[in-house]
C-alpha cells in the first residue's frame, strides 16, 4: 500500500508538520490532583520520536473548580504548568510539536468511586447529563463568565510555555458539546433552545475569547463529534446545512483547524453521501480538518471498552484511508488506540514495516480500560 502521501509535509496557520499523523487526546489517568507525572511526558516523548509530528494531550480540566471531578485528569493552571512544559519539551526535543487539549467535563458521567473532587458543584447548560436525566445544576450567566475566563487563562498558560497549540474540547458530551446538543441544552435564555444558532452562542464565545487572548499566530483546533458516550446515536447537526452554521460561526470566532471525530473514520455521515464527518468538514468550512476513528483496527473505541479486542492485520482499513485523503476529505488524520500500543506506529508505517507493528489490546489501555466500561454501563 502506497502510503507516501500521508507523509508529505503541510503547514497550518503558520506551524509546519512533516507528516500527516497526529496522536488525538486519549485520557490515559496518569495525573495527581491534576499534576503531571513523569510517566506521561516519557509517553509522549515516544510517540513523537516514533514519528507522530503532532501529539495533543488528553482533555486537560481548564482553570476553574468545577471543571473535572477526576483526580487522575491533568489540569492546566499556574500549579500544574511546570509539567505540562516539562511535556512540551520533551515532545519538541524529539522533533514533535504539541497542543494542549482543554475542556470541561460538564454534567458529565461521575468519576469512578472514591476518585472525587468536590470542590464545585457540577454545572452544565440545563442540569442535565442527557435528555431526562438530572446531574448538577445549570450554570447561571455568572457561571459562564467564570467558565468562560477559565478557558481563557489556561490557554494563556498553553501558551506561555511553549505549547504550539491549544485544541478546545467540544465533543463526546462534555460542557461546551452538551451547549451544542439539543438534549442537553433547554435553557430559554440566549444559550439554549432549539436553534443551533443559540445553542453555539457560549461555545462559540469561548473561541473568540481565545483567540482573543492568544493572538493570530496561535493556532486554535476545536474537536467536536456528533456522538456522545451518553449516546451513541446522538446528533448535534441533524442536515449538512446545520453542519454548516457550526462550523462557520466556529471559524468566525477564530478557528484554524476543525478535529471532527468519528467513531470510524470512514463511516458516512448522511445518507445522500459517502463523505464521512471529516469530508463533510473539510467540503463545507475549506478549513484544514483531522479525521480520526479506528485507523489499522477492526473495532471502534465504544466497542474497545466494551471488551472487544481487534483481531486483522493492522492495516486493515489502509486502502481506504488512503482513498479518502487522496479525495482531500481531510488533511491530517489522528491515530489513537494502535499508536497507545505501538510508539512506533508511524515509523513502521513510513519505511513499510507494517508487519512488525504490535497490534492493539485491550489490556493496553490499562486502568482506564476498566473505568471505561464503568462508565459505558453508568450511561446506558
Amino acid at each position: 500500500m502506497d502510503m507516501s502521501a500521508l507523509f508529505q509535509p503541510i503547514t497550518i496557520a503558520g506551524l509546519s508538520l512533516a507528516n500527516r499523523f497526529i496522536m488525538p487526546g486519549m485520557q490515559r489517568g496518569w495525573c495527581a490532583d491534576g499534576h503531571v507525572s513523569q510517566r506521561l511526558a516519557d509517553y509522549y516523548g515516544a510517540r513523537a520520536r516514533g514519528g507522530v509530528q503532532l501529539t495533543i494531550t488528553e482533555c486537560i480540566a481548564v482553570d476553574h473548580p468545577s471543571a473535572t471531578r477526576t483526580r487522575k485528569y491533568g489540569r492546566l493552571a499556574e500549579d500544574t504548568a511546570d509539567g505540562w512544559a516539562r511535556c512540551i519539551d520533551v515532545v519538541h526535543e524529539a522533533g514533535g510539536h504539541f497542543f494542549t487539549q482543554i475542556g470541561h467535563d460538564g454534567a458529565h458521567l461521575a468519576a469512578p468511586d472514591g476518585d472525587y473532587f468536590a470542590t464545585a458543584p457540577v454545572l452544565s447548560p440545563s442540569g442535565l447529563m442527557k435528555p431526562g436525566t438530572v446531574v448538577g445544576n445549570p450554570a447561571t450567566i455568572a457561571d459562564l463568565e467564570a467558565v468562560r475566563d477559565a478557558f481563557v487563562r489556561s490557554a494563556r498558560i498553553a501558551k506561555r510555555i511553549g505549547a504550539d497549540g491549544v485544541e478546545i474540547h467540544a465533543c463526546h458530551g462534555f460542557l461546551l458539546d452538551q451547549f451544542l446538543w439539543a438534549g442537553t441544552n433547554v435553557r430559554d435564555d440566549q444559550y439554549g433552545g432549539p436553534d443551533i444558532r443559540d445553542r453555539l452562542r457560549f461555545p462559540a464565545e469561548v473561541v473568540r475569547a481565545v483567540r482573543e487572548e492568544v493572538g493570530s499566530d496561535f493556532v486554535i483546533s476545536l474537536r467536536f463529534s456528533q456522538w456522545k458516550q451518553q449516546d451513541y446515536t446522538a446528533r448535534v447537526a441533524t442536515t449538512p446545512d446545520e453542519l454548516s452554521t457550526i462550523l462557520r460561526a466556529f471559524d468566525e470566532a477564530g478557528v484554524d483547524l476543525f478535529h471532527a471525530s468519528t467513531r470510524r473514520f470512514g463511516d458516512p455521515e448522511w445518507p445522500e453521501s459517502d463523505l464521512g464527518l471529516a469530508g463533510w468538514t473539510r467540503k463545507l468550512s475549506g478549513k484544514p480538518v483531522i479525521a480520526v476513528g479506528g485507523v489499522g483496527l477492526t473495532v471502534d473505541v465504544v466497542e474497545t471498552f466494551s471488551g472487544k479486542d481487534t483481531n486483522a492485520s493492522p492495516d486493515i482499513n489502509f486502502p481506504a484511508l488512503v482513498k479518502r485523503f487522496n479525495a482531500h476529505e481531510f488533511d491530517l488524520i489522528a491515530v489513537g488506540r494502535s499508536v497507545i500500543a505501538d510508539p512506533d506506529w508511524v515509523a513502521k508505517v513510513r519505511e513499510g514495516r507494517q508487519d512488525l507493528i504490535r497490534q492493539f489490546k485491550l489490556a493496553d489501555l490499562g486502568d482506564i480500560a476498566d473505568e471505561a466500561k464503568q462508565t459505558l454501563t453508568r450511561a446506558s
